[in-house]
């Protein structure tokens, strides 16, 4: 009998303990991809032009979160606010020459944290930012990255027409016919297989983060990929001019495509050059498609499949001259909405779909609690486990955003003059453009996604929305912790 009672105890307390064994010793390994400029142009995202086979097979197999937001929509920021979980008036990080230790020198970032628990981490491609001081983070690896800066002609361009240019813009787009691999991309692929293989065989958990850079600009593919599309057929902007009634510092360009050799400086664009942009843009999503295969693939063949974590997120969305606009860098739907897919093992929804409002910097927290890891203090997000079990069930209030201006110029400093803060709620986008300095609203935005999901009619100032307006303001003032979740289960909460 006592035997028998020692044996119970022994088995209760292996159970007990069940998650802590599941931590370094036996814990799920993490491949972390990441995108550069991918708006949700892939076809589990009901894009019917895009061809994304390869992502839409691990949407098949995990969450798509089709209402998922960045906090800043440019590289830096972005990616700054997922990779530390914290805002982006938190880490003081509004611009691309800041390293985010400047204002938070001790704080732990994403892989920092798993290396913490015995994870081999590493990095390969863009991670970070892509150039200068704030694309390094030496405590954040457990080897120094590869590839993390990119910045040769030679691993931008193939044809000899744009190898002969000068300077790191040249063409804004190029046909190449050339294989995967000549591009910076398809070596950051290949290297990526390598460093599987070599993972797999620490037997022990790792966080690989692989970051691709396209499809930001160039557009620059292998031909095969710009064959996959026929120009005629993909769509044109259905709203090229801005948003009526909207201030001219929403709409301002940030100048980034009119830096490109083949672009006019004044930003106006041929229909040709517009369609050309355009096929070009989903070549290179489909060629980045055809390498996230690669990865995939990998991770089955090496029987790793069962224990590892996919999250593959874009760092920010895109215009693709809709509402007047190119590339990113404001408060728009089409620039702060994002692509965003986690496959954990043994989730109880496979291929589920939420249209729960979600953030990049939930994935700090959801990554740590969906490998059995205590969710560090500090974060400014909140596990999306939940919505893994239950992808209808109510969530947040909204999601926040926010882009700074200058007062004059295309381009801005650290917060520049006037922060533009943004919420998105299920039903609409509101803006405050604040002086800096004092605070004070300089100008507003309101979009109605019911009648106007392309967001071309603000109507702040309008007394029918007089309400709405109020609302909005109330949830913005009161700040993210008010707009978590509540608890309970159930659907996706109505319009506040």
């Amino acid at each position: 009998m006592e035997t028998m009672e020692r044996l119970v105890i022994t088995i209760l307390s292996l159970v007990w303990f069940l998650p802590v064994l599941s931590g370094a010793e036996k814990g799920r390994n993490i491949l972390f991809i990441a995108i550069d400029d991918l708006r949700p142009a892939l076809g589990c995202y009901g894009d019917r032009t895009a061809v994304t086979p390869n992502i839409d097979r691990l949407a098949g197999r995990g969450t798509v979160f089709q209402r998922a937001y960045c906090q800043q929509a440019v590289c830096s920021p972005s990616r700054l606010s997922l990779m530390t979980g914290r805002r982006p008036d938190t880490t003081r990080v509004w611009d691309l020459g800041t390293h985010f230790r400047k204002a938070l020198p001790e704080v732990v970032t994403l892989p920092q944290y798993f290396k913490a628990q015995g994870y081999h981490c590493r990095s390969i491609g863009k991670i970070y930012h892509g150039g200068g001081a704030p694309s390094k983070d030496a405590p954040s690896w457990s080897e120094d990255p590869l590839h993390d800066i990119a910045r040769e002609a030679r691993q931008r361009y193939a044809t000899p027409r744009n190898l002969k240019g000068s300077g790191l813009k040249r063409g804004a787009s190029e046909v190449a016919d050339v294989p995967d691999g000549v591009y910076i991309d398809g070596i950051v692929c290949e290297a990526a297989l390598k460093a599987l293989r070599s993972l797999k065989a620490r037997n022990k958990p790792f966080f690989l983060a692989v970051g691709f850079r396209k499809p930001h600009l160039p557009f620059c593919a292998p031909r095969k990929y710009w064959n996959l599309y026929d120009r005629a057929k993909i769509p044109l902007p259905v709203s090229d001019e801005h948003p009526g009634g909207a201030p001219e510092v929403a709409v301002r360009s940030w100048k980034e495509l009119e830096g490109y050799s083949d672009i006019p400086k004044d930003g106006r664009l041929s229909p040709g050059k517009v369609a050309e942009l355009r096929h070009g843009y989903y070549a290179c999503v489909s060629y980045i498609d055809a390498l996230v295969g690669r990865l995939l693939e990998e991770v089955r063949k090496l029987g790793l499949e069962g224990e590892t974590v996919v999250c593959l997120w874009g760092d920010h969305g895109f215009h693709l001259g809709e509402q007047g606009l190119w590339a990113k860098a404001n408060n728009y739907e089409l620039s702060t909405r994002v692509p965003l897919i986690l496959s954990v093992p043994g989730q109880k929804r496979p291929g589920g779909k939420s249209a729960a409002l979600v953030e990049l910097v939930d994935l700090y927290p959801t990554l740590a609690d969906v490998c059995g890891l205590s969710v560090p203090g500090g974060l400014e997000g909140i596990s999306l486990r939940p919505l893994l079990e239950d992808p209808g069930r109510a969530w947040k209030k909204a999601a926040f955003s926010q882009y700074p201006r200058a007062y004059e110029g295309n381009r801005h400093r650290r917060h520049g003059d006037i922060m533009g803060y943004a919420i998105r709620t299920v039903r609409h986008r509101y803006v405050e453009w604040r002086d800096w300095k004092t605070g004070k609203v300089m100008a507003r935005e309101l979009y109605d996604h019911q009648p106007d999901s392309r967001e071309m009619r603000n109507v702040a100032g309008e007394e029918d929305y007089a309400e709405v307006l109020d609302r909005h303001r109330t949830i913005l003032k009161a700040g993210w912790r008010h707009a978590l979740p509540v608890g309970g289960r159930g659907t996706v909460p109505s319009e506040p």
